[in-house]
Protein backbone atom coordinates (compact mmCIF):
# COMPACT_ATOMS: atom_id res chain seq x y z
CA UNK A 1 0.00 0.00 0.00
CA UNK A 2 2.74 2.47 0.60
CA UNK A 3 4.61 1.91 -2.79
CA UNK A 4 1.65 2.57 -4.33
CA UNK A 5 0.18 5.21 -2.24
CA UNK A 6 -2.90 3.69 -1.12
CA UNK A 7 -4.76 4.68 1.69
CA UNK A 8 -7.20 2.09 1.59
CA UNK A 9 -8.14 -1.19 -0.72
CA UNK A 10 -11.27 -2.71 -1.21
CA UNK A 11 -12.01 -5.92 -2.65
CA UNK A 12 -14.91 -8.04 -3.19
CA UNK A 13 -15.19 -11.45 -4.38
CA UNK A 14 -17.80 -14.52 -4.62
CA UNK A 15 -19.67 -12.90 -1.16
CA UNK A 16 -15.67 -12.32 -0.05
CA UNK A 17 -15.47 -9.04 2.01
CA UNK A 18 -11.44 -7.74 2.22
CA UNK A 19 -11.14 -3.78 3.32
CA UNK A 20 -7.53 -2.86 4.51
CA UNK A 21 -7.33 0.73 5.69
CA UNK A 22 -3.53 2.52 6.05
CA UNK A 23 -3.41 3.91 9.75
CA UNK A 24 -2.10 7.63 9.20
CA UNK A 25 1.47 8.00 11.20
CA UNK A 26 1.16 9.39 14.31
CA UNK A 27 3.10 12.60 15.37
CA UNK A 28 6.00 12.38 16.90
CA UNK A 29 5.65 13.43 20.64
CA UNK A 30 6.21 16.95 21.70
CA UNK A 31 9.69 18.07 22.77
CA UNK A 32 9.76 17.74 26.86
CA UNK A 33 10.60 21.47 27.66
CA UNK A 34 12.16 21.66 31.11
CA UNK A 35 10.80 24.28 33.23
CA UNK A 36 13.27 26.86 35.41
CA UNK A 37 12.16 28.33 38.68
CA UNK A 38 13.36 29.29 42.27
CA UNK A 39 13.52 25.91 43.87
CA UNK A 40 10.75 25.22 46.69
CA UNK A 41 11.25 24.92 50.38
CA UNK A 42 11.17 21.09 50.22
CA UNK A 43 13.51 21.22 47.67
CA UNK A 44 16.49 21.51 49.62
CA UNK A 45 17.17 21.57 53.29
CA UNK A 46 20.60 24.60 52.40
CA UNK A 47 19.86 26.45 49.18
CA UNK A 48 22.68 28.58 47.71
CA UNK A 49 21.99 31.79 46.73
CA UNK A 50 20.93 32.24 43.10
CA UNK A 51 20.21 28.52 42.91
CA UNK A 52 17.08 27.30 40.73
CA UNK A 53 14.81 24.09 39.97
CA UNK A 54 14.48 22.17 36.95
CA UNK A 55 11.43 21.02 37.07
CA UNK A 56 9.15 18.01 34.58
CA UNK A 57 7.25 19.33 32.31
CA UNK A 58 5.08 16.09 32.40
CA UNK A 59 4.07 13.27 34.50
CA UNK A 60 6.10 10.28 33.77
CA UNK A 61 8.84 8.32 34.84
CA UNK A 62 12.39 9.57 35.73
CA UNK A 63 15.80 8.15 34.07
CA UNK A 64 18.95 9.23 35.45
CA UNK A 65 20.33 6.73 32.94
CA UNK A 66 19.75 5.28 29.21
CA UNK A 67 19.65 1.64 30.68
CA UNK A 68 20.32 0.12 34.26
CA UNK A 69 24.00 -0.57 33.72
CA UNK A 70 25.33 2.63 32.03
CA UNK A 71 26.26 5.61 34.11
CA UNK A 72 24.10 8.56 34.62
CA UNK A 73 23.59 11.25 32.20
CA UNK A 74 24.64 13.98 35.13
CA UNK A 75 25.74 13.67 38.73
CA UNK A 76 26.27 16.12 41.82
CA UNK A 77 29.01 18.50 40.82
CA UNK A 78 28.57 17.97 36.64
CA UNK A 79 28.99 21.18 35.05
CA UNK A 80 26.62 21.35 31.64
CA UNK A 81 26.71 22.79 28.74
CA UNK A 82 23.36 24.22 27.08
CA UNK A 83 21.93 21.66 25.21
CA UNK A 84 23.04 18.48 27.21
CA UNK A 85 20.96 15.62 28.11
CA UNK A 86 19.97 15.51 32.16
CA UNK A 87 17.41 13.03 31.91
CA UNK A 88 14.64 11.40 30.33
CA UNK A 89 10.95 10.84 31.31
CA UNK A 90 9.09 8.01 30.23
CA UNK A 91 5.32 9.20 29.21
CA UNK A 92 3.77 6.49 27.53
CA UNK A 93 6.01 4.39 26.28
CA UNK A 94 7.69 7.76 24.50
CA UNK A 95 10.97 8.41 26.29
CA UNK A 96 11.32 12.80 26.16
CA UNK A 97 15.16 14.25 27.09
CA UNK A 98 15.79 17.07 28.92
CA UNK A 99 17.97 19.08 28.01
CA UNK A 100 19.41 21.83 29.35
CA UNK A 101 18.91 25.56 28.37
CA UNK A 102 21.66 26.99 28.95
CA UNK A 103 25.31 26.39 30.59
CA UNK A 104 25.08 25.27 34.27
CA UNK A 105 25.90 23.33 37.32
CA UNK A 106 23.87 20.37 38.98
CA UNK A 107 23.98 21.01 42.58
CA UNK A 108 22.11 17.85 43.45
CA UNK A 109 19.78 15.60 41.42
CA UNK A 110 17.05 15.12 43.61
CA UNK A 111 15.36 12.05 42.52
CA UNK A 112 15.74 8.61 42.32
CA UNK A 113 16.42 6.54 38.87
CA UNK A 114 12.85 4.72 38.07
CA UNK A 115 10.98 6.91 40.46
CA UNK A 116 7.49 8.20 39.24
CA UNK A 117 7.08 11.75 38.68
CA UNK A 118 4.61 14.79 38.20
CA UNK A 119 4.50 17.42 36.09
CA UNK A 120 5.59 20.45 37.54
CA UNK A 121 7.93 18.42 39.74
CA UNK A 122 11.81 19.28 41.10
CA UNK A 123 14.10 17.46 39.22
CA UNK A 124 17.60 19.10 39.72
CA UNK A 125 18.61 22.03 41.72
CA UNK A 126 21.02 23.82 39.62
CA UNK A 127 23.05 27.15 39.65
CA UNK A 128 23.70 29.40 36.21
CA UNK A 129 27.46 31.04 36.04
Amino acid sequence: MTRHNLESLELNDSGLHLRMVRRKAQAPAPAAVPVFTAPSQSATDSIPSGAVTIKSSMMGIFYRAPSPSSPPFVKDGDVIKAGQLLCMVEAMKVFNEIKAEFPCTILKVLLENGKPVKAGQDLFLISRP
